[in-house]
């Protein structure tokens, strides 16, 4: 489909009088509409159409409607139904009263226009351009953010329920692309085994006899593959999704030995950030956070928390369930710099802050990255009764390290942990440990050792521990929690937790429609009140906060 770009025309007078009718005071889509107008045009959507072919719905138009659609948390049905028979939607629209909407399939079409352009964030990034023009949105303010998990939109399998249906999904794709070359490879019993669907009680009891049964899956699924691979077999096959999905199943849940396909056990699989744990969401891992588990994704989101303006989502960030939160500060730091919506002070919770993070956000951007960092976690420091690294006093310049005895350290060594951070290394003489009357205090091995960042993360670092036990920063701090009525806000409005589509970048662009919905729904708040409700307390917990001010 073509698109033509036309001008977009103001409501109709008939539609806007029955609407008016209907809602005298107006409703949140009718205020959208006078309020902000159609939020786009068709000319932000014209390299994603091409110049020819059957005229296309007006793109400006989707778009909105792909909007409202969240705002609700409707279905493409639900909404293109919602265009034909609501009256508030054809306002918002500028649509006739008469007009029959469209098919529910151009909103699956937009969708896969947006991504297969590279246009994931034109949805929200026009809204907050139109609110940076009223002022609405200002760079350099505070910012809030918080991650939380994403389910897939595919059942939980476990290992052998993974790999029976990644075989069985083959099988269906073989079946309909080469069914006549599929049932010259394999045996009869295979109709029974693989017709349905891979269920728990469809597997033997007896835990012994499990080894056997998905030795037997692995059989069929490596004698289909050797027949796919073959130089008789047609070459395109192997270039198939589900080929190469089923291969590198079996090589993560298989082995090969004396022409026999046994089952790995769970000590030999790949990591959780490898595994795939679905062949119907090859992009979907089993993440795990405070004893929770779930297959899927997480998601990042950052919004503006200012007195004085609506709290607007400023950017979404999807990743897989397995990404930890202390690698996504610099990410999001240099998305919203290209947005030109960097803060001054970005408030997260201690899983986004260590000292790389510190320092990176304060040296390259110039935010100050304002959350708890991790303490010490040496055995002197929990016990609060030994020498932790506090007590020894370092001279960056010397490379040496004095202990609280007085004793200089006899090597430096600038190397990398485990996670591939710089580390120094710090070790003193044996011979000055062991004869030292504060040993007991201070190491519990022959000689006393210390590893600690280099000098402008170390001190970060010290710094940042420093100002997390004043009451300024508690009070400071105390914004951060507005974030999670934001992702309670999203999931009740727009079911953020459940992902509606498969993979990483349908699922990123769920979030990024579903922060653009929130944000329209503030903003059309933010006019009718301009003001911001504050944190709900209960009794309990107020009469606890004045308790403690009056104990001070």
């Amino acid at each position: 489909m073509s698109m033509h770009p036309q001008e977009i025309s103001p409501v109709p007078e008939e539609t806007a009088r029955v609407a008016r009718a209907a809602n005298p005071k107006g409703n949140v889509y009718m205020r959208m509409r006078d309020e902000l107008g159609s939020i786009y045009e068709d000319q932000m959507f014209t390299a994603l159409f091409p110049r020819r072919g059957q005229p296309a719905e007006a793109p400006w138009r989707l778009a909105l409607v792909t909007v409202m659609q969240y705002m609700e948390g409707l279905s493409d049905r639900q909404a293109a139904e919602a265009v034909r028979e609501r009256i508030d939607w054809k306002y918002a629209l500028s649509l006739e009263l008469t007009d029959p909407g469209f098919d529910f399939s151009v909103l699956t079409e937009f969708r896969t226009r947006l991504l297969t352009g590279g246009a994931e964030t034109h949805l929200l990034q026009a809204l907050l351009e139109l609110c940076k023009s009223r002022g609405w949105l200002k760079a350099r303010g505070r910012q809030r953010t918080d991650s939380t998990h994403v389910l897939a939109a595919i059942r939980d399998l476990n290992r052998l329920e993974c790999a029976g249906e990644t075989l069985r999904q083959t099988l269906n794709v073989l079946a309909e692309v080469a069914p006549d070359w599929l049932l010259a490879q394999i045996d009869a019993e295979w109709f029974d085994r693989y017709s349905h669907r891979f269920d728990e009680y469809r597997f033997p009891k007896a835990q012994t006899e499990r080894p056997a049964f998905a030795e037997m899956i692995g059989t069929d699924g490596h004698r289909l593959l050797t027949a796919v691979y073959a130089p008789t077999a047609p070459s395109w096959l192997a270039e198939l999704p589900a080929v190469e999905t089923l291969r590198l199943v079996w090589v993560q849940q298989y082995f090969m030995e004396e022409g026999r396909c046994h089952w790995r056990s769970n000590e030999q699989i790949p990591p959780p950030s490898l595994i795939i744990a679905s062949p119907y969401d090859l992009d979907a891992r089993l993440g795990v956070k405070r004893n929770h588990g779930w297959i899927g994704y997480k998601v990042h989101l950052t919004e503006t928390c200012d007195d004085d303006a609506p709290h607007l989502i400023v950017h979404t960030e999807t990743t897989a369930a397995t990404t930890p939160d202390w690698g996504m500060a610099e990410p999001i730091h240099c998305a919203l710099e290209q947005q030109d919506c960097l803060p001054s002070r970005h408030v997260v919770d201690g899983g986004y802050v260590d000292a790389d993070a510190i320092v990176t956000s304060r040296t390259k951007h110039d935010v100050e990255l304002f959350g708890p960092v991790p303490l010490e976690n040496s055995w002197q420091a929990k016990a609060a009764c030994g020498f932790d690294l506090s007590h020894f006093a370092i001279d960056w310049q010397a490379r040496t390290v004095c202990c609280p005895a007085g004793q200089f350290s006899r090597s430096w060594t600038l190397t990398k942990d485990r996670f591939g951070q710089e580390v120094i290394y710090v070790r003193f003489a044996a011979a000055d440990c062991l004869l030292c009357q504060s040993r007991e205090e201070c190491t519990q091995a022959r000689a006393r050792s210390l590893t600690f960042r280099p000098q402008a993360r170390y001190l970060a670092l010290q710094a940042a521990r420093e100002r997390q036990c004043t009451e300024a920063f508690k009070e400071a701090y105390a914004i951060r929690a507005g974030i999670e009525s934001t992702i309670s806000q999203a999931v009740r409005v727009s079911d953020l937790r459940q992902a509606r589509y498969f993979g990483l970048p349908k699922t990123t662009l769920q979030h990024v429609i579903t922060a653009t919905a929130i944000n329209v729904r503030r903003i059309v708040s933010w006019l009718v009140e301009p003001s911001l409700r504050p944190s709900q307390v209960s009794r309990f917990a107020a009469l606890a906060s004045q308790h403690r001010k009056l104990a001070a």
